[in-house]
């Protein structure tokens, strides 16, 4: 049973940070490829962040610069520490397992239930 849970999320003023985690069951961190995507109200889910189980990181513009995200392979643990937060980083967040086919990032089917990120002005 894979399981992905995602928790940290809150409200915080603009400029303040969070550190999100997500706590994963049935499957090893280190073995898999790992990312964060967000949702906010009315509109699609987008890409935040990749980290590869080699490491490897990546960010969407939006972000980059002020989120870092990171595994903890000790505890089965993804995070993302999100800093300088703004009014638009208003979403639900969610951890979600990828697969890297035909050179292409794909989403599989393991996501977490979502954790809620509110940024006031």
């Amino acid at each position: 049973q894979v399981q992905l849970v995602e928790s940290g999320g809150g409200l915080v003023q603009a400029g303040g940070s969070l550190r999100l985690s997500c706590s994963v069951s049935g499957l090893t961190v280190s073995g898999v490829h790992m990312a964060w995507y967000r949702q906010a109200p009315g509109q699609q889910r987008e890409l935040v962040a990749r980290i590869t189980k080699g490491g490897e990181t990546e960010y969407s513009d939006s972000v980059k610069g002020r989120y870092t995200i990171s595994t903890d392979n000790a505890q089965n643990k993804v995070f993302l520490q999100m800093s300088s937060l703004k009014p638009e980083d208003t979403a639900t967040y969610y951890c979600i397992v990828i697969i890297r086919r035909m050179g292409t990032w794909i989403p599989s089917q393991y996501w977490g239930q979502g954790t809620q990120v509110s940024v006031s002005s």
